[in-house]
């Protein structure tokens, strides 16, 4: 018999005794499809052994169907969404939510291809992870009543529920950093069309407006290919145009870290001549020459949190829309000096 009450049980455990991966038994307890039947008796059979709770998927509970924006240079999934189908998939595996998901382009999210995907899953309830839903889309999702979340997203309209990470305050912390250390001229390397993001810009320019002398400029890359490259040629550019920028923001860390290329390769040395603060804190930060100092986004409890929001939108559909702001905690590393300045 294992003994497992002196800690918590989780799904590495069950995964360690029945020899598969962590990701098989994610999709095991939460029902998904694509397991064959032996894999997922012998995880249900150690499950049970272990004494990990487990709610079964009742026939009369709705399912769900998570649709992920899919890399859109590479079509896979992002590092950084990694997480949130982590906390997606457990979450729903212990409310016995029925769940699937499937990875779309942006531009394929569109109502015919949605209902599509929704009716080959029998979902009732659908979380767009990192998809802005269109006119057209919102359209369709009101006039259909269909329980929506919007996972690392957020609808200016409120009109759709919806669970991100507190940008704006994410982002003005991350450059008051930079300003505590007496940084005063700080570049901020953006990209996306998305309203997260966009409320990470308006987060760095009310940092850099709120003292005297800040100058803060905004650098969008196009992200038609590696956004490190793009970063790294850009943070070039602008520092032969003006070299008297001595901080960047990035609006990830794998935007930092090709600032950080760039900076190394122009001589200049970090964190004494040139600071840099990322966002999200992606394993890249940890592997960065120096430590990236950044920002964290849980995003295991962001997809915890959607999973809750579809279980009591489900129950209470006339409710108004709610969202749901996480706070990011910064994480120091060696691109800042955050010893006291003067």
């Amino acid at each position: 018999m294992i003994d497992t009450s002196s800690k918590r049980l989780r799904q590495a455990d069950i995964a360690a005794h029945a020899g598969v991966s962590v990701s098989t038994v994610s999709r095991v307890l939460a029902n998904e499809p694509g397991i064959s039947e032996d894999v997922r008796r012998q995880i249900l059979q150690v499950a049970s052994d272990l004494g990990y709770p487990i709610k079964a998927p009742s026939a009369a509970r709705p399912g769900t169907l998570a649709l992920i924006a899919s890399n859109g240079v590479t079509g896979g999934l992002s590092v950084f969404y990694e997480g949130i189908v982590e906390g997606l998939r457990s979450e729903a595996a212990k409310l016995g939510m029925p769940f699937d998901i499937r990875l779309v382009r942006e531009a394929k999210a569109t109502p015919d291809n949605i209902r599509e995907h929704m009716e080959s899953v029998g979902a009732e309830g659908l979380f767009l992870v990192g998809i802005d839903p269109a006119d057209a889309l919102c359209k369709w999702l009101e006039k259909s009543g269909t329980p929506v979340i919007l996972v690392n997203g957020t609808d200016p309209q409120m009109r759709f529920d919806g669970v991100s990470p507190s940008n704006f305050s994410g982002a003005y912390a991350a450059t008051q950093r930079m300003l505590d250390a007496g940084h005063r001229r700080i570049l901020h390397l953006t990209g996306s069309h998305r309203h997260t993001i966009r409320e990470r810009i308006r987060g760095f320019e009310a940092a850099v407006g709120s003292v005297e002398g800040g100058e803060g400029r905004v650098i969008r890359l196009p992200f038609e290919s590696n956004s490190s490259i793009e970063a790294h040629a850009a943070t070039l550019a602008a520092l032969t145009e003006d070299g008297g920028f001595s901080a960047a923001f990035c609006m990830n860390d794998f935007i930092a870290v090709g600032v950080l290329e760039a900076i190394a390769e122009i001589g200049r040395r970090v964190p004494e001549d040139f600071a840099v603060v990322g966002f999200d804190d992606l394993p890249c930060a940890e592997m960065a020459n120096p430590r990236l100092a950044t920002m964290r986004v849980d995003r295991v409890a962001l997809g915890r949190e959607a999973i809750g929001m579809m279980h009591f939108r489900l129950q209470h559909r006339d409710a108004p829309a709610r969202h749901v702001s996480h706070a990011v905690t910064p994480v120091t590393g060696g691109t800042l000096d955050e010893r006291q300045h003067p």
